[in-house]
């Protein structure tokens, strides 16, 4: 898929959104990607994920013995990318604040890992969870996202592999541009923020 026909999917999907948004990393921005939006369609869903499968082969970062998200955003997305590339899909989940296996998941010692994620702004959320896969013996070998919109400027640690590669600005609340400054933001992402 080229950049042009991902971008369609993603605002065929309503998955693009642009006013005052407070992110997960608490930035604020004036875009916001809601994948869990392009997701709700299985074959878009299949679609994009197909393509982030095929990068991530093209890379020639695997083989992979399982696929790893964080919950919520990475869990449907690190689900088809599994299935995609033939491998088991797991998820961490946030236990007292730290990243988790749950459900009788677990990771055998050793076991090559490919974490994947929604969407990469800072890259804190993805390096939690790779932190997350060493501590149940995993060896996180590659990292990859549908959408890294730092402009490929966030280290989580690992090669990363984004399905689509955006610039978007990000700004701390003390420091609003003039077009968001006085607007209330919108928290349209999964995790609470203190």
């Amino acid at each position: 898929m080229t950049d042009d026909e991902i971008l369609a999917e993603l605002r065929a999907a309503g998955a693009l959104l642009t006013g005052h948004f407070r992110l997960s990393s608490g930035l604020h921005s004036d875009t916001y990607l809601q994948c869990a939006r392009a997701m709700m369609d299985p074959a878009r869903g299949e679609r994009l994920c197909a393509a982030l499968a095929q990068k991530i082969r093209g890379a020639g970062r695997g083989p992979f013995d399982m696929v790893a998200s964080p919950a919520m955003g990475g869990v449907i997305v690190g689900y088809e990318v599994a299935r995609q590339l033939g491998v088991p899909a797991v998820f961490f989940e946030r236990v007292d604040g730290r990243f988790a296996l749950r459900r009788g998941f677990s990771l055998e010692p050793g076991m090559r890992v490919l974490m994947v994620e929604d969407v990469v702004t800072t890259g804190l959320s993805s390096r939690e969870c790779i932190e997350a896969i060493q501590a149940e013996g995993g060896q996180t070998v590659a990292a990859a996202s549908l959408i890294d919109r730092s402009g490929g400027r966030a280290d989580v640690g690992v090669p990363l592999t984004a399905l689509l590669t955006l610039d978007i600005q990000n700004y701390p609340a003390d420091a609003l541009p003039p077009h968001l400054a006085g607007s209330e933001p919108t928290k349209p992402g999964s995790r609470n923020l203190r």
